[in-house]
């Protein structure tokens, strides 16, 4: 994988070598003719003005033109000069008079811009004027005014670079650039390729490490991390790996972790769902078998137990409906405003009567002037009872369950306490766990209760709290925001 990334990377250099060579030699051949060109009109941007000087005499006082000798004074000057080509022009511009090769001339006149503009300049700037031969085209020329007197009669227009020059420099041109230019761009190519290589091979060399590291790790070896991340020239890559790979550790360790409380879950319900159906089912079975020997109280104490049993299942069914929905989100709090003053009242006189058939003192302590509170009243509702439930449950006979309220700040705080046997501190941060007993509860109950709680109040960005000593009592806590419209 890592040898086909780093020749990846090195044949697209490569492309791109190639690429910019020719670009580079293009370029180059373009600059060096207009060099050329440009060097031919600061050489030659004086003849037109020598031939006028000649031309004057061919002119006579009534400003006719010896067109004869013109012809004579042009053929010579492309003796002298084989790659100019000459034109006479008129004030306008139109030719009068030509010598080129082939006489292939296309044009009738020529523009005056760029004459005007080369005539009046005094240092000669490089020009382009119009190719009588080759319209469109541009070409480097000579010119100068054609006076009688101080009275202008036309213009001397020379292209320094005929079509036959622009043949044979073209050809020279295209084969001395293709020569010098096809060595150096091989050499060229050849160096950068070499340095390119390298300097890949560098830069992937960290990449390596991260591949070996990913294949490490997808080998199983979890603890494989890239050493000094921010030290790597690909750090955030090295940092994201190393993230990615903490967060898939910790998932494995949550999944573990899940799957233990799973087979925990399986046992427990198991236990718990089997503990009343066989008790159900072994009275069943002996009001069946003894139907015709049983008194009526014992037929009554069956019934009664078997009712007893049948509840208890039914109450662990909810619980367990209850906490899987909480567990899967699927319930979410309905918050309004109301006074849970009124909430804790109605459950205390819904506890009063099993309290007193417990024999257990039930109290309720209400701070005065508390606010209303904002949550779900029938989740909140719920979390009591489950206390009460709890805390009843665990409290002797003789013993006292207390309910109180706290004005706070900007919140209401809800204590619930019994006097009955306590959580050692070693226990109390398990026992909102599911199906985690204290040795005070091994017998007691499914452990859903108080996770069931703890779910609830975390709906409410709540949290619970617990306070126990053994022997002595446990007091459970929490706070319910107030209503702040």
């Amino acid at each position: 994988m890592n040898n086909r990334i780093y020749w990846k990377i090195s044949m697209t250099f490569l492309v791109m070598l190639v690429i910019l060579g020719f670009g580079y030699a293009m370029i180059t051949s373009y600059v060096a003719s207009q060099y050329m060109e440009e060097a031919n009109q600061k050489l030659y941007g004086s003849i037109a003005d020598t031939a006028t000087v000649q031309l004057k005499e061919l002119i006579d006082e009534a400003g006719n033109v010896d067109m004869p000798k013109v012809q004579d004074l042009m053929h010579s000057l492309m003796v002298i000069n084989p790659s100019i080509e000459v034109y006479l022009l008129d004030k306008q511009g139109k030719i009068i008079t030509h010598v080129a090769p082939y006489k292939r001339v296309k044009l009738t006149e020529v523009g005056l811009e760029p004459i005007k503009k080369f005539i009046n300049s005094s240092k000669r700037p490089f020009i382009k004027g119009d190719d009588p031969r080759h319209p469109g085209e541009k070409k480097v020329f000579s010119a100068a005014r054609i006076l009688d007197g101080k009275k202008l009669t036309g213009y001397l227009y020379i292209i320094l670079a005929s079509e036959e020059q622009a043949a044979v420099t073209s050809t020279l041109l295209d084969s001395y650039m293709l020569k010098m230019g096809f060595r150096m761009f091989i050499v060229a190519l050849l160096i950068a390729l070499i340095f390119g290589l390298i300097a890949i091979w560098y830069l992937t060399k960290n990449l390596s490490n991260i591949i070996e590291k990913v294949r490490r790790f997808k080998e199983g070896d979890y603890a494989a991390r890239i050493d000094n991340p921010n030290d790597k020239d690909l750090s955030v890559l090295s940092n994201t790996f190393n993230d990615m790979a903490d967060t898939i550790v910790a998932n494995i360790d949550q999944l573990k972790s899940v799957e233990q409380l799973r087979r925990e879950l399986i046992a427990n319900v198991s236990h718990d769902l089997r503990t009343p159906l066989a008790i159900m089912q072994g009275y069943v079975e002996t009001l069946l078998i003894r139907e015709d020997r049983i008194t009526p109280q014992e037929r009554e104490k069956y019934l009664n137990t078997i009712m007893s049993s049948s509840e208890k299942l039914e109450q662990l069914i909810k619980q367990l409906f209850e906490y899987s929905k909480l567990e899967a989100k699927q319930i979410q709090p309905q918050k309004e405003a109301f006074f849970i003053s009124e909430l804790v009242q109605d459950n205390y006189h819904k506890y009063q009567i099993l309290a007193q058939e417990k024999d257990i003192n039930l109290e309720v302590n209400l701070s005065p002037d508390l606010p209303l509170v904002f949550a779900d009243i029938s989740l909140v509702d719920r979390v009591i009872q489950n206390l009460m439930d709890n805390a009843l449950k665990f409290t002797p006979i003789g013993g006292t369950v207390g309910i109180s309220l706290e004005k706070m700040n900007d919140a209401v705080k809800i204590k619930i306490s019994d006097t009955g046997r306590g959580i050692s501190k070693e226990q109390q941060s398990y026992i909102f766990e599911r199906y985690q007993k204290t040795k005070n509860q091994s017998n007691t109950g499914a452990g859903l209760g108080l996770a069931i709680v703890k779910k609830i109040l975390e709906l409410h960005d709540a949290t619970i709290q617990v306070q126990s000593q053994l022997n002595k009592g446990t007091v459970f806590m929490f706070d319910l925001p107030a209503f702040a419209g």
